[in-house]
């Protein structure tokens, strides 16, 4: 391709890619503010649906188990048909869902609509792994990787009091129409906006240059259909080591956005202010969490002269020790002790999952990548649903003494995520290109 005029390279945006990963945060955000607005509005709506935690626990469990079998699918489809289109009508779906509970009458009506939420919010995670394939040479994918999942905590962390505020203002019912109302503002953005940097009208030529010169050619050959596509991945030894890590870090995360309001709540005596004032806190370490893992992995891999694989995977490691901060919060008697723990736990836990992410860009080519990190997420939330239906169960059967035991089992497991990463995924030489390929 000949190089353009100093002219051409004067047009269109500079650093177009990193504005691309803004507008991808911001919509993540909302996705996050969308799903946690339930489980901070958990103590209010269990007392006006006369609700135990066992019947909370079905509801979070409809949108788990929506999110685990809709994942791949998501992805394959964003695979298929790209990001602009599969991306913007999954918003708009999730969003518009996100409204309707503000209609809800009784529990029973939270399940079915969590169930379709979970089903189309469930394109977040794999889309994210597109954008940063699409977008970035390969280089930079771990820091832009880092900076992408902000979006995922940063949600979690704007939450608290966003719906609290709403709530306290002008009820219940807008703690989700207002969210889901920007949802909808922000799809129609994206659609306007996105497009791949090969198409795009709004990136410098310049830039566009530096992106394609480090990326694999495009793929022309058939789209694998998605029985085809997930068969080819599950042959790979390599992406166990991705997959069951992540089904052993994911009950963590889903106890921060869903369980943690109620366990301060019953254990601690918060009042829904308190868990407004506090609950944000273990979010903003993960935003922390995130953006630093990104910059670990290039450091580590040049320091070390380790792959960036080796490098994700120590990483990752650094993560799990981390999370015994929650088995630690177990034994704490003083709430804001208890507080600063989880949210080290959330630390820990991001490191952890990000750095899966940045797995799955480096084992799986381009154009399965959605694919392959949807796949991912449900083996993440089948433990999701599980540990979900289990907290509830314990936490109604031994009341607040049953969440002890819950933090002890969260802190550990992924401790055995890392020894199963070391046994399935670690590269014993170094400087092999992490690359394996999947399809011809």
């Amino acid at each position: 391709m000949d190089s353009p005029s100093l002219s051409q390279k004067s047009t269109g945006f500079r650093n177009m890619r990193w504005v691309i990963i803004v507008l991808f945060i911001s919509g993540v955000t909302l996705n996050y503010v969308t799903r946690n607005s339930l489980g901070i509005m958990a103590p209010e709506l269990k007392t006006l649906f006369n609700m135990s935690n066992e019947q909370y626990g079905y509801i979070t469990t409809a949108f788990q188990a929506a999110y685990t079998i809709a994942q791949p699918i998501c992805g394959w489809l964003i695979d298929v048909i790209g990001l602009k289109i599969g991306f913007a009508v999954c918003a708009v779906l999730w969003s518009i869902t996100c409204i309707f509970h503000s209609g809800a009458a009784n529990w029973i009506h939270l399940a079915i609509l969590r169930f379709f939420m979970g089903t189309t919010e469930a394109a977040a995670a794999p889309a994210n792994a597109k954008v940063m394939t699409e977008w970035f040479p390969k280089k930079e994918r771990t820091i832009a990787n880092g900076w992408g999942g902000v979006g995922f905590s940063l949600g979690g962390m704007l939450a608290p009091p966003l719906i609290y505020g709403l709530h306290s203002v002008f009820g219940w019912q807008a703690a989700f129409v207002v969210p889901g109302a920007l949802g909808i503002v922000w799809a129609l953005i994206w659609w306007k906006v996105y497009a791949p940097p090969r198409e795009s009208k709004l990136i410098n030529p310049a830039e566009r240059e530096h992106i394609l010169a480090d990326q694999d050619p495009p793929f022309t050959g058939k789209k694998p259909a998605l029985w085809t596509s997930l068969g080819q991945l599950l042959k790979i030894r390599r992406f166990y080591g991705i997959a069951l890590p992540a089904f052993l870090s994911e009950p963590a995360w889903q106890a921060l956005g869903f369980w943690v309001p109620l366990y301060m709540a019953q254990v601690h005596g918060f009042k829904l202010k308190d868990i407004a004032m506090f609950a944000w806190l273990p979010f903003l370490l993960a935003d922390i969490s995130n953006v630093l893992g990104g910059y670990m992995v290039p450091l580590l891999s040049k320091r070390f002269n380790l792959s960036r694989i080796n490098a994700a995977v120590l990483t990752s490691t650094t993560g799990a020790f981390c999370m015994l901060c929650l088995t630690a919060a177990a034994f704490s008697q003083n709430p804001y002790i208890a507080v600063l723990l989880i949210s080290m736990g959330g630390f820990g836990h991001q490191l952890v999952s990000s750095m899966l992410g940045v797995l799955v860009m480096e084992t799986i080519p381009a154009q399965q990548v959605a694919t392959a990190n949807g796949l991912r997420g449900s083996f993440a939330w089948v433990a999701a649903a599980i540990s979900t239906l289990v907290i509830g169960h314990v936490t109604t059967l031994y009341g607040a003494g049953g969440f002890f035991g819950v933090f002890i089992c969260l802190g550990l497991f992924d401790l055995v995520g890392a020894l199963l990463m070391f046994i399935f995924i670690w590269d014993r030489r170094p400087s092999m290109p992490p690359a394996v390929p999947v399809m011809a």
